[in-house]
């Protein structure tokens, strides 16, 4: 049997170590570990309870609006307090920026040198022995639109912080709503950068990720996972709460959408650099005391469980349980589904831009109780984010 250990894992996710055995030119088990200790349950600990949206979102540079979101929901249970209309449109906006941003680079950057061959030069050399299939006509195609993906990933950056101020680490999303004004120039900026990247987003993203698709019909049968899929749901209304996209369980690849009890979910550290005598805990009763010399273990990553079970989310599980999408759970699903979804999001964000009114208030003044308490969930761009909150 042999060994191998990849670290960093270049492109997915630098902090992530791998670990897999390997007998007769297959894997028989494996071990994947985050190294990277971020720690924020401590930082947080006796500050006062309004700066989680703007620490918080310092836990990722790539879904920093995520963590802001999430953040504030949690603060507007414990503080008993909405967003204006006007300002929980503004969040969305700021928030479909993002995932925007996220999808277009994913793609452009991430996943696409997995089937295409890039330049001669470094980065993209040297390159490991790949699964290249695609003509060199349509290669260097895909290398020309991923110089302009890249491009509209900063323009999608750019129009977050119409409404945002700075990327990462936004820093107008509060519990109440957002801090920037609405003005009728602001409403042109963001509207006239989010036309510009919904064209390339039906003219050639949606269009390059069908060419791969159709190269690589294969990869439609590898990659599949458990079919357990799960979604916190996102984009709330500022009517009613209702989500664009709404929350909810499938088990097994199944068509029912069974509805999301926070109840169910636990973090477990087994396996996990972290004291505490109980294997398992709901997240609002989390401990989180490092402890590098524990025995076997492995990761900094808690691992989350909904009813005891591992749980896909991301762009594909909210397609599946929105019905948007329901071909498979694969390699290549995975891939257009989250084209599907960022072309999605681009015509949400102009219907939401048409509903903000000039002038109106996007933020309200409140007082926070004494104590409180409170859960902020919603899906992030690459999975389902969940904050629990308490003071």
């Amino acid at each position: 049997m042999t060994k191998k250990i990849i670290f960093p894992v270049t492109r997915s996710h630098g902090a992530f170590r791998v670990d897999v055995e390997i007998e007769g030119g297959q894997v028989v088990d494996a071990w994947i570990g985050g190294m990277l200790f971020r720690g924020f349950e401590i930082i947080m600990a006796g500050r006062d309870p309004r700066d989680a949206a703007l620490f918080l979102q310092r836990i990722c540079g790539i879904c920093s609006s995520a963590h802001a979101v999430a953040a504030a929901m949690a603060q507007q249970q414990a503080f008993r307090v909405e967003p204006t209309p006007i300002g929980q449109h503004l969040t969305n906006l700021i928030f479909a920026a993002d995932i925007i941003q996220n999808h277009l680079r994913h793609f452009y950057l991430l996943a696409l040198y997995d089937y295409a061959i890039g330049p001669e030069m470094s980065p993209y050399t040297p390159r490991q022995k790949g699964d290249f299939r695609l003509p060199k006509t349509v290669n260097d195609e895909l290398l020309r639109h991923a110089e302009q993906g890249l491009k509209m990933a900063v323009r999608a950056h750019e129009m977050l912080a119409v409404f945002g101020a700075k990327v990462p680490h936004q820093q107008t999303i509060m519990a109440s709503g957002v801090t920037e004004r609405t003005s009728v120039d602001r409403l042109k900026a963001y509207g006239g950068i989010l036309r510009e990247i919904t064209e390339f987003v039906e003219q050639i993203h949606s269009s390059d990720i069908m060419t791969i698709a159709d190269y690589y019909k294969d990869y439609y049968d590898i990659g599949t996972g458990y079919g357990n899929l799960l979604s916190y749901g996102m984009f709330p209304g500022p009517a009613n709460g209702q989500r664009a996209f709404k929350a909810g369980v499938i088990f097994n690849r199944g068509t029912v959408v069974e509805t999301l009890d926070a109840a169910q979910i636990t973090e477990a550290v087994q396996f996990s650099w972290y004291r505490d005598e109980q294997v398992k805990r709901k997240p609002a009763e989390g401990v989180t005391v490092p402890d590098i010399d524990k025995p076997d273990a492995y990761t900094n990553v808690k691992a989350p469980r909904y009813q005891s079970l591992a749980f896909e989310s991301g762009p594909l599980a909210r397609a599946w349980i929105n019905g948007d999408y329901r071909r498979g759970i694969s390699v290549m699903d995975r891939l257009v589904a989250r084209g599907r979804e960022v072309l999605k999001i681009c015509r949400l964000a102009e219907e939401w831009l048409a509903q903000v009114i000039p002038g109106s208030p996007s933020l309200r003044p409140y007082t926070p109780p004494s104590a409180g308490e409170g859960i902020g969930l919603t899906d992030a761009m690459r999975g389902a984010l969940g904050h629990w909150f308490s003071y």
